[in-house]
């Protein structure tokens, strides 16, 4: 049975590939209208991200030309790539009877839809899509993504290995998924916790098409921190830990002093005392900083601001704002 599928795409400056990836998911639609898979009704939705070059123009001239076949949605300032996802999963979520998210660099196979629709079909109301391996990778960003996911499931976190922004979710997860009303989004530790039941499908990712990357080192690891701190308090458990054991161990220490002192050893030096305030001063000051993040996210949070606003949306099956 043909199901009605929407495509959330996240732009942010995209004017580079935008046309090519048009092309290419509008030959993908096509086939899958011809074989039955999705019906008239299905569409591919582009979300500008507050873009300064001529993403939206191209969004534009995209829905004109084939209203039939796409959409747009416009946020009114740039949020982020996980604001501007979430925000084109809320909107979508009732037109559709899945919405299939994906990164418009088209290094995320489009072929591995037709694997999430029929495990779709099949029952799961989450399918993730999966890298295969890491071979196109520079061993720096092998290693640190590896890294990335080893910590996350030492810290708790519950994620997909190898799983970026590449799922298909059903209108019932997604109905699910708009109860998490928190500010800092992490949708990679956020999806799993809906629960329902999942699949995984496995692609090969290619090369970006054209364009730079939007993540560099920075926001990369930036990224990283924000779903650790979002999904886990095992960070300020391990300050707790290590302060406990730093306590013990002075104790152990002012024992040994008070035994030289009597024995008449006392050991006179400054070197000592000042790298032992200068470590503890800096274990302090980190302790701070990491319950400082925890405090600045509760901050952000009470404050209740909303995570996205539609400036535009560009939808044949919809009002046009």
């Amino acid at each position: 049975m043909a199901v009605t599928v929407y495509l959330a795409i996240p732009c942010y400056n995209e004017e580079a590939v935008l046309p090519e990836t048009a092309k290419r998911l509008r030959e993908k639609f096509r086939a899958l209208r011809a074989a039955g898979v999705i019906t008239p009704g299905s569409r591919i939705c582009f979300a500008d991200d507050g873009s300064k070059d001529a993403t939206w123009t191209i969004i534009e001239r995209l829905h004109d030309a084939e209203p039939e076949t796409f959409s747009g949605i416009r946020l009114s300032r740039n949020r982020g790539h996980q604001n501007a996802l979430l925000c084109a999963l809320m909107t979508l979520r009732d037109r559709a009877d899945c919405v299939i998210s994906m990164d418009a660099d088209l290094q995320d196979d489009i072929d591995a839809i037709d694997a999430m629709l029929e495990k779709f079909t099949s029952g799961c109301d989450v399918v993730y899509g999966v890298r295969s391996d890491r071979k196109k990778d520079t061993a720096f960003k092998r290693g640190t993504a590896q890294a990335f996911y080893k910590v996350m499931r030492f810290l708790g976190a519950e994620t997909v290995y190898n799983h970026a922004d590449y799922r298909l979710m059903s209108r019932r997860a997604l109905d699910a998924l708009a109860e998490y009303e928190e500010v800092n989004l992490f949708l990679r530790g956020l999806v799993p916790l809906v629960g329902y039941k999942s699949d995984v499908v496995y692609y090969e990712r290619g090369e970006r098409f054209a364009g730079e990357s939007k993540y560099p080192l920075k926001k990369m690891l930036s990224f990283a921190w924000e779903g650790i701190t979002s999904l886990s308090v095992q960070p300020i458990r391990f300050i707790t830990r290590l302060g406990m054991l730093i306590f013990c161990f002075s104790i152990l220490m002012l024992i040994w002093f008070l035994i030289r002192h009597w024995t008449g050893h006392t050991v006179t030096g400054w070197s000592s005392l000042a790298v032992s305030i200068w470590a503890l001063g800096g274990l302090q000051m980190l302790a701070i900083g990491i319950v400082g993040e925890y405090v600045g996210k509760i901050y952000l949070e009470t404050k209740r601001r909303p995570r996205w606003r539609v400036e535009t949306l560009l939808d044949d099956r919809g009002e046009t704002e």
